[in-house]
């Protein structure tokens, strides 16, 4: 029996993987394709990345799989080597639906953990049955079948990374009980949670109340562009950037807290330090790190895209690891567009924002001060919504939160621009707002003033660059922000040559 692909295509539009693809990737363990498909291996029954280090399977032993969930539903085990729960997110362009892709997001942050997918497709405004077809289509698996798997991955990191106790790891990771998590892990693995624990080397923690999670990606990484970027619009007393790592306070499960994420370029991933968490609550902490950072970017994909532009070639070959910033909070990036800020704005309206509205730590840690206030805080400390503190559009804002509209907006044109014209919003706010939130790599915020003063000559209208872009779908994000991140350095120069 010969190799072959289990499914349609994967990876972006422009490049389908077939078979023989997936066979050359495999047997020179090409990083470029780590987790755009997985391996299965009938002879053992597990499946692996590209990049396992295990004995190279002969042809007609081997199947592909587009994800890990199709991998598991096909009863294939995890390799326990290559650990597959430890592959960068499968990048957002490849292709599935905008239901999907919102349905993966709150699939992440828990969403099937506390609800069927009746419950879960009603909030997405399919029924049941279509978002079942959707995920077979796109996934080659059910929603609950992606879910589970994605329950088990994080787990098995959590098992790998931590030290909490196993009915703590099992709450942690969505499963109601500790029966149901030994059968699960067992199932996907092959072994028990004290097995797996028993194999890994969990560091000492360096507080009481600390976690330490590593959080892979695809490299290259420009991490100094990233940190530049969140550093000009950290919030005072939310945000800080320090010589070789971001802060920032927030609340979640109940509890406020502060996460600190450093770059380990040796090991390829975010090590993201969380103090004072319920461990309930890392699943969705995780989730938003992912989203904030953009770590289900595939540069590989970008720069086979780019090489060829004219415009975007040179900057792609200069800095092939940029990402787009994203946000902790689509409800906090909404704020702060609505408040002024953009590509060129600064955080000073949203910190005399959260002064007033935030929550205070209980305990300073250096410049960190307050929580970033919530909708909820935010309506209710507002009165009505609409007096001076808030304000028309944050009250509209409020009330989309709190219905659930900003998560349909992030993905849908059409909710997006009701929700603009509830708040009263420019162009420009939507764009930046979505720019950061929605995790489309084709978001582009082309009214934005910096953008526009960035773009080329002749593009520097809405309209011309808009029409401009178009030859850079669908990844229209990346290129925003290499163009933004070009102009920035370009406007530095003067003022280091004159300081230097």
């Amino acid at each position: 029996m010969a190799s072959h692909y289990a499914g349609p295509g994967v990876g972006s539009k422009s490049m389908q993987l077939d078979a023989r693809i997936c066979d050359r990737a495999r047997r020179a363990r090409d990083p470029r394709f780590d987790g755009t498909f997985f391996i299965a291996v009938l002879s053992t029954g597990i499946y692996c990345r590209p990049i396992c280090p295990s004995p190279t399977a002969r042809n007609e032993n081997v199947r592909y799989f587009r994800s890990a969930a199709e991998a598991a539903a096909a009863g294939f085990r995890a390799c326990l080597r290559c650990r597959p729960e430890a592959v960068p997110g499968t990048p957002r362009w490849n292709g599935t639906a905008s239901t999907v892709r919102r349905a993966l997001r709150l699939i992440e942050e828990g969403a099937l953990a506390e609800e069927g997918v009746t419950s879960l497709a009603r909030r997405l405004g399919v029924s049941a049955r279509q978002l079942h077809r959707l995920f077979t289509s796109h996934l080659g698996a059910s929603a609950m079948a992606v879910a589970n798997t994605w329950r088990c991955n994080f787990a098995r990191q959590l098992l790998h990374d931590t030290d909490l106790p196993m009915s703590a790891v099992a709450l942690a990771s969505g499963f109601r009980t500790v029966r149901r998590f030994n059968d699960a892990i067992r199932t996907v693995y092959g072994r028990t949670p004290s097995e797996i624990r028993r194999r890994s080397a969990v560091p000492a923690r360096t507080a009481r109340d600390e976690h330490v999670l590593h959080l892979p990606y695809r490299p290259p990484y420009d991490w100094p562009s990233m940190v530049a970027f969140l550093e000009a619009r950290a919030i005072p007393g939310v945000e800080e950037v320090t010589a070789n790592a971001y802060r920032r306070t927030f609340r979640e499960g109940g509890r406020t807290g502060i996460v600190e994420v450093a770059h380990d370029e040796r090991t390829r991933s975010l090590v993201a330090h969380v103090r004072s968490a319920e461990p309930a609550a890392l699943l969705a902490i995780v989730s938003r790190l992912r989203a904030l950072f953009d770590l289900a970017a595939d540069p590989s994909t970008l720069v086979r895209q780019f090489r060829a532009d004219p415009i975007l070639g040179p900057l792609v070959a200069r800095r092939p690891g940029l990402r787009v910033p994203g946000t902790w909070d689509p409800f906090e990036a909404w704020v702060r567009a609505a408040l002024g800020e953009g590509l060129s704005g600064s955080a000073s309206s949203a910190g005399a924002l959260t002064e007033r509205f935030g929550e205070t730590l209980p305990r300073r840690e250096g410049a960190l001060t307050m929580v970033f206030p919530s909708a909820e805080a935010l309506s209710a400390e507002s009165g009505d919504g609409r007096g001076s503190g808030c304000g028309a559009a944050l009250s509209a804002l409020c009330e989309a939160a709190a219905a659930g509209l900003l998560t349909a907006a992030e993905s849908d044109e059409k909710a997006a621009a009701r929700l603009a014209h509830s708040a009263g919003l420019g162009n420009a706010a939507v764009g930046y707002a979505l720019w950061r939130a929605s995790r489309e790599p084709d978001a582009f915020p082309s009214n934005d003033p910096a953008l526009l003063a960035a773009a080329p000559e002749g593009a520097r209208s809405a309209a011309a660059l808009t029409a401009l872009a178009e030859r850079w779908r669908p990844w229209r994000a990346y290129a925003a922000v290499h163009l933004w991140r070009a102009a920035a350095e370009r406007a530095s120069a003067p003022r280091r040559k004159a300081a230097g």
